[in-house]
């Protein structure tokens, strides 16, 4: 079951289906930010959510979901192909760059809903790509 959940959960990130992604969503969900601070609640993932849509255009292929036979741990890796639309906080400028990355994610599920979500990926590679 765990492994449908976060299946649903990026089927829902390609179509650019924020709202999908949060019903998801356990009310109290810690996001770990990759190489940044934690953030807690769906609102709070909701902003980061209004961040990507602005800034980002991103695809996730070469999904592969591994699920833990308890059903309260996941994890995936994943092939993000992105442009960089608009400049993000404390990042480069932005002028439609293309990136190709490798990335993954760590997840807690707790009654049907995902309760932790800790995204990874190579923020040097990034930033190389984009330069």
């Amino acid at each position: 079951m765990s492994a449908a959940l976060i299946a649903v959960y990026y089927e829902a990130f390609n179509r650019a289906d924020w709202q999908g992604m949060l019903d998801l969503l356990a009310d109290n969900v810690a996001h770990d930010l990759n190489q940044g601070a934690r953030e807690i609640g769906r609102a709070a993932f909701a902003d980061f959510l209004q961040r990507m849509r602005v800034s980002y255009l991103e695809h996730l292929t070469d999904i592969r979901i591994l699920a833990a036979d308890d059903g309260k741990h996941a994890a995936a890796e994943y092939v993000v192909i992105g442009q960089y639309l608009t400049t993000d906080v404390g990042l480069p400028a932005a002028n439609g760059q293309q990136y190709r990355l490798p990335g993954g994610a760590f997840f807690d599920i707790d009654n049907g809903k995902i309760s932790r979500v800790s995204n990874y990926y190579n923020l040097q590679d990034w930033l190389r790509q984009i330069a």
